[in-house]
């Protein structure tokens, strides 16, 4: 197959938009999921809030304002074609000049604090991004753009599990995440766990979960029997929206998983708000 040449402007472009985008515009399934909760919510105090989420996704839509006065940090998954040439620059440089003029361009806040183990100055432009690069087969480049809130990664949790904690050790692991999180992540929450891999992999996988859609079944019936059981579990919690009680503590619960060492079960939850802030584009 040919190489294809995909200048690095044009990635600058679509990552401009999106951080926009994402920050303006809350994606269909998530809409549709808060519909579906509002309607199936136990608590009139859970429903009214509910009711108040969707609301909130209109005014930001038709005002295009951001939907969270913390427009997040903006991560980047990139799958690289094998026969892609990213030619006029270094893709790096291309993202976060991207990132710098979205969040310049579409008034958001600027979240990113340089030095953090002391002065903690904030960058002015959200940048650097964090960057995910997967090489992939073909000749396109798939970006998505996540923006994600402090509020929902400070609840997220590594657990370096001893491998004979099995199943059950999983799911206490992540119950009690949630419910330390308690109303601090802004619930209803989406909740991605990476299975498996090394102590980076598995993080990186649980981040990697959150991008599924939701109500979306895994292929694999067995992850999907998995992923329906820590669902009925964390909302059997009672947090409820915005930590104020009810039957729709999280969204959905998406699993990604891979093989880990003999000796080792990583585990990683991470906690999603309940505005789900992502855009793809390819190139």
């Amino acid at each position: 197959m040919p190489v294809r040449e995909v200048d690095v402007r044009d990635v600058t472009e679509a990552v401009k938009t999106m951080c926009i985008t994402a920050n303006y515009d809350l994606p269909r399934d998530v809409y549709d999921a808060l519909v579906a909760a509002r309607e199936a919510e136990d608590s009139p105090v859970g429903r009214e809030i509910l009711g108040q989420l969707v609301e909130n996704a209109d005014i930001a839509a038709a005002d295009r304002v951001p939907l969270c006065q913390d427009t997040g940090f903006a991560v980047i998954f990139a799958d690289v074609g094998q026969d892609v040439h990213l030619v006029g620059g270094h893709f790096e440089d291309a993202v976060n000049e991207g990132v710098r003029r979205g969040y310049g361009d579409g008034y958001l806040r600027k979240s990113v604090a340089g030095e953090p183990a002391q002065a903690r100055r904030n960058t002015k432009d959200n940048t650097p991004a964090i960057i995910h690069t997967s090489i992939v087969p073909g000749d396109r480049l798939r970006l998505t753009m996540m923006a994600k809130g402090g509020g929902a990664e400070n609840m997220s949790s590594l657990n370096m599990l001893k491998p004979s904690q099995g199943w059950d050790g999983m799911v206490t692991a992540v119950v009690e995440t949630v419910s330390r999180a308690g109303s601090n992540p802004c619930p209803p929450v989406i909740i991605g766990v990476g299975i498996g891999g090394t102590i980076d992999m598995a993080t990186v996988l649980a981040k990697k979960a959150l991008l599924r859609d939701l109500g979306s079944t895994h292929s694999d019936s067995r992850i999907a029997a998995m992923e329906d059981e820590l669902l009925e579990k964390i909302n059997g919690l009672g947090i409820g929206p915005q930590g104020l009680g009810g039957s729709t503590t999280a969204l959905d619960v998406f699993i990604e998983e891979m093989p880990s060492h003999i000796a080792s079960m990583p585990m990683a939850v991470n906690v999603q708000c309940h505005a789900q802030r992502h855009k793809t584009v390819e190139l």
